[in-house]
């Protein structure tokens, strides 16, 4: 790869500002002053630095981020903030991507990546990826809810669901549930509920596939996915 490609890559500026950093003196190679934007490096074997500080490059990129109420599932919008505005610039720099979405009230786990294989294996309908969600339901969810998404649920567009296993943590005037479901419809949660004459007040993503919401994230925090992480992802596609 190019030099001057590497590190606007990274965020270091656009190509031309990259050339007069490297005009300047201020980037080396294994040790080496590089002023040539035409020199071809390896990112993942060659040491380099630009500014006193080594780089370290990679390929790709996987986030785990707590998604706030009131931000929306893009990579970009005209009216309202993203996911992706929440990133620092180190890390937007790589161009990810939310993995699915939530829906612009919906709280919790928001996977970003820019490896669009792996992004396409977790969203296809085949792999059946499980979901679960925490909710608060307005009103008394009954054992009779829970056969009911045992069976799938009718929708008001007439589409069955597949079926889903519906928790009760805490059934009253308001009840807290957990639901595991394996699809991604539009506003499929709330419309099962609906399909029963109940209304989610509230809802929030606790995990997807293998990976669980990281309890530390605040509100419209994240973090990289550890090695282990990664890998637990990778083998489960």
């Amino acid at each position: 790869m190019r030099i001057d490609k590497l590190l606007a890559n990274l965020g270091y500026g656009s190509r031309k500002e990259v050339k007069k950093v490297l005009k300047d003196g201020s980037v080396t190679v294994n040790g080496k002053t590089v002023k040539d934007a035409k020199v071809h490096v390896d990112p993942n074997n060659d040491s380099i630095v630009i500014l006193g500080e080594e780089i370290h490059y990679k390929e790709f990129i996987y986030l785990m981020m707590n998604k706030p109420n009131g931000v929306i599932s893009a990579t970009e919008d005209s009216r309202d903030e993203t996911v992706v505005d929440l990133l620092v610039h180190t890390d937007a720099v790589y161009n990810p991507f939310p993995v699915g979405r939530l829906d612009k009230d919906t709280e919790g786990f928001l996977l970003l990546t820019n490896d669009g294989q792996l992004a396409h294996q977790l969203l296809s309908p085949k792999k059946n990826v499980p979901k679960t969600y925490f909710a608060v339901i307005n009103t008394v969810v009954t054992e009779d809810d829970v056969k009911e998404f045992q069976k799938g649920i009718t929708l008001d567009d007439g589409y069955h669901t597949k079926p889903g296993e519906l928790k009760i943590i805490k059934s009253g005037l308001r009840s807290d549930i957990e639901l595991t479901i394996s699809e991604g419809k539009f506003h499929q949660v709330k419309r099962m509920f609906e399909a029963l004459g109940k209304k989610v007040i509230y809802l929030k993503r606790i995990s997807m596939g293998p990976l669980v919401l990281d309890e530390s994230l605040e509100l419209g925090e994240y973090r990289e996915l550890t090695q282990e992480e990664i890998n637990v992802l990778k083998e489960y596609r």
